[in-house]
């Protein structure tokens, strides 16, 4: 077996737009000493991926290299407005089962090994995606997960480097149709490339408007209408459980996003047969219970799940299903688990939240070195932003003296002026971090993605502020005084910690970071 080769290019939003193209430039240039080129989108694509795909293949083709635009998985494409795009627009994808000769493998709007992708073994890897990046930062890729779809993206190359993608009407259409798709028919775009995008391109208006009204063959309307008849509601915790027989996992979707809203629903579980196993379709309504979580609690050592807060999928895989479930039916072990799910989590809501410190120990911070930005210093005060970490997104709207700290292994939480002088000092050297994903800081009006490592200085603590801590005995979903509507997760063993001169700053710490940072009070 040959040893991976990756394409590198880091990107940074914040750089000037000469910069951005003569980057974007070399990054397509790369592929030039290659003859054989191979698109891989992800398994059961969707419009987004097959309008990237298909626009990297007319680029390529134009450069007079072989190419192959592929996908793969469980299921091959059968949801009518997706064959009605591949047809109507002449998108040459193929369904195959063994990647096939090409001298590099390039995924779009996915990233290679991650879940939603089949993982072909290929001696050239390069990745094209606008997802959050789910590998390890240090890895090579093109990902601008401020853009509201790979399409934006793949235009913005193409665009570039001077191919014009309004010289065929299919290709503008096709591109058109990916962030339509990818947004929410629009109603989630933010960034002004997508909209320039949105606003430029040259379509077929009669073609699109067939595409926007064929998500649903009579077939799958029946299969949709049999799978609501059959709905289980679970009062006590308010979700519903929905079994479709086998179709389209994009099927499952359009039910779950119906069930959701109805008015007693708080969450709902679709869920139908698939070769290999089972298809999940997960939705929440309410700020205690993320989605994608979730998804990932009821798929834990049996399949695999993830995805957004409020819409999130699944795979189970029968074979470690029938292992797992003691013979209970897969609609019985989710109602079964999803009551679990509940039940295993404490809810803090820490504004209100009367903790009793008594049964805490008090402890002060290290003198670890860690890091600290200052968020006006980078971002226009008034602007809303999403701070991203490993740990999940975080509102806030930038004010004067807001500040972000950032712990040794990337962990980001806000602090006031008022309290980062009685805890902190500044000093020099770089600290020792240890990270997985380098935080960044999103201006949610224009897009901007900023690293908040290049914002960051050094500091220690004092010594001088106390916190009590207590491990927790229980899991728990703490709702934040600094951010109301996103909570961090604690595990059986970590820490729950609040400030001493704040009863409600109250947080959580892993455990093994924990005792890194914290030392008991003198």
């Amino acid at each position: 077996m040959s040893r991976d080769l990756r394409i590198v290019l880091e990107i940074d939003e914040k750089e000037n737009e000469n910069m951005q193209l003569n980057e974007d430039r070399l990054f397509l240039n790369k592929f030039q000493r290659y003859s054989k080129i191979c698109i891989q989108c992800h398994d059961n694509p969707d419009a987004d991926a097959l309008a990237s795909g298909y626009a990297l293949y007319r680029y390529f083709e134009k450069c007079g290299k072989h190419v192959d635009f592929i996908y793969t998985g469980h299921n091959k494409i059968t949801k009518p407005n997706l064959l009605l795009m591949v047809n109507e627009l002449d998108i040459p994808v193929k369904y195959v089962t063994e990647l096939p000769e090409c001298d590099i493998l390039v995924t779009t709007d996915c990233q290679y090994g991650a879940g939603n992708v089949t993982k072909f073994e290929a001696s050239a890897v390069a990745m094209i995606d606008h997802h959050q990046c789910g590998i390890m930062q240090n890895e090579n890729y093109y990902i601008r997960s401020s853009l509201g779809s790979c399409a934006t993206v793949v235009w913005d190359l193409l665009r570039a480097v001077g191919f014009d993608t309004d010289a065929d009407i299919k290709l503008s259409t096709a591109l058109y149709y990916g962030l339509y798709s990818d947004t929410n028919q629009f109603e989630e775009i933010y960034h002004p490339l997508d909209k320039d995008m949105r606003d430029s391109l040259n379509i077929n208006e009669s073609l699109l408007f067939r595409l926007m009204n064929t998500n649903l063959s009579l077939k799958e309307l029946n299969i949709a209408s049999a799978a609501l008849t059959k709905q289980v509601y679970c009062q006590e915790n308010k979700f519903s459980v929905i079994e479709a027989s086998e179709c389209d996992p994009n099927i499952l979707g359009i039910i779950s996003d119906f069930v959701i809203q109805v008015e007693e629903v708080d969450i709902c579980v679709a869920f139908n047969p698939n070769p290999g196993g089972y298809k999940l379709s997960v939705r929440s309504c309410i700020k205690e219970v993320k989605a994608n979580e979730l998804a990932g609690y009821l798929c834990k050592g049996i399949g695999n799940g993830g995805g957004h807060l409020t819409k999130a999928g699944g795979f189970i895989s029968g074979n470690l299903f029938d292992r797992a479930s003691g013979g209970l039916q897969l609609k019985e072990y989710l109602i079964q688990q999803i009551n679990k799910y509940h039940n295993d989590f404490e809810v803090i809501y820490a504004k209100t939240y009367d903790i009793n410190i008594q049964e805490m120990e008090r402890y002060q911070k290290k003198d670890v070195v860690i890091g600290v930005a200052e968020a006006s210093g980078f971002i226009k005060e008034g602007t809303p932003i999403l701070v991203r970490t490993l740990e999940g997104d975080v509102n806030l709207k930038v004010e004067e003296g807001l500040y972000f700290m950032i712990g040794i292994e990337g962990e980001v939480y806000p602090i006031r002026k008022e309290k980062f002088d009685k805890t902190y000092k500044y000093v020099e050297g770089s600290p020792d971090m240890v990270m997985e994903y380098a935080p960044t800081v999103r201006d949610n009006i224009c897009g901007n993605v900023y690293q908040l490592m290049k914002y960051m200085k050094t500091c220690v603590a004092t010594g001088k502020s106390m916190v009590y801590a207590k491990e927790l005995e229980t899991n728990v979903k703490v709702f934040t005084s600094w951010d109301e509507t996103k909570y961090y997760c604690g595990m059986k063993g970590d820490f729950l910690v609040v400030r001493e001169d704040d009863k409600h700053d109250i947080y959580v710490v892993r455990r093994d970071i924990f005792f890194k940072t914290y030392k008991k009070a003198d």
